[in-house]
């Protein structure tokens, strides 16, 4: 466990499943109830989450190793520099996409799940709470195409979320709470605040334990 109060909340699912705006209306809700909150993403805004989001536009190619790396040097810079000053100040931390992500899309191009696991657990903190959306591949597309009116980049097409979901739904750890993604937003919503208050009164019992360490 870190050694404050914080708390650490992951949400995680294939492309299109509504993980951002279920993020920002969490984020909106324990920040409307007095608690100190913090909303971040991966890839991050940083020097390598910008060159992520480079390869993804420009739909330049490189290796599966070379993404993996990438994605985990963010992450180091990430929780380094953001989840874990936060989290020992005893703040919530909300983060829109996490290492899950990286086991379930990179594990889809043929890397090792627990080799990715592995890699990424020696420096970054489990979290307290993963919140999986599930979506059907299918209909993610079409949204992603509806949203962005563009083609789907390399992580976006049908086959490949199939076996990105396939990873993410192989995942059993007790801290992983699957919601349907299909329902309304606010129905949605509704049933993770009612999953965050659960686990927040426990905490609270519990006098303020932190996300797990490394």
């Amino acid at each position: 466990m870190s050694a404050a109060g914080g708390c650490l909340i992951a949400f995680e699912g294939i492309d299109g499943a509504g993980k951002t705006t279920q993020a920002k209306l969490l984020y909106d809700y324990l920040k409307d109830q007095g608690q100190n909150v913090l909303l971040t993403r991966e890839p991050t805004d940083g020097p390598y989450g910008q060159k992520i989001r480079e390869l993804f536009v420009s739909r330049q190619k490189v290796t599966p190793q070379e993404e993996l790396d990438l994605f985990i040097n963010d992450r180091r810079q990430h929780v380094e520099e953001i989840i874990k000053p936060a989290l020992h100040e005893g703040w919530i931390v909300i983060t829109d996409r996490y290492y899950f992500s990286t086991m379930a899309y990179q594990g889809a191009m043929g890397l090792s799940v627990p080799d990715i696991r592995q890699r990424n657990e020696e420096f970054a903190p489990v979290p307290d709470l993963v919140i999986l959306l599930i979506a059907r591949p299918g209909e993610t597309v079409e949204r992603i195409k509806n949203n962005r009116r563009e083609k789907p980049n390399n992580f976006e097409n049908k086959d490949y979320l199939r076996r990105v979901q396939d990873i993410f739904l192989s995942l059993k750890d007790s801290f992983i709470y699957r919601i349907d993604g299909h329902d309304v937003i606010d129905a949605v919503q509704a049933e993770i605040q009612k999953t965050i208050n659960q686990l927040i009164t426990v905490r609270t019992a519990k006098g303020g334990s932190s996300a797990r360490s490394a």
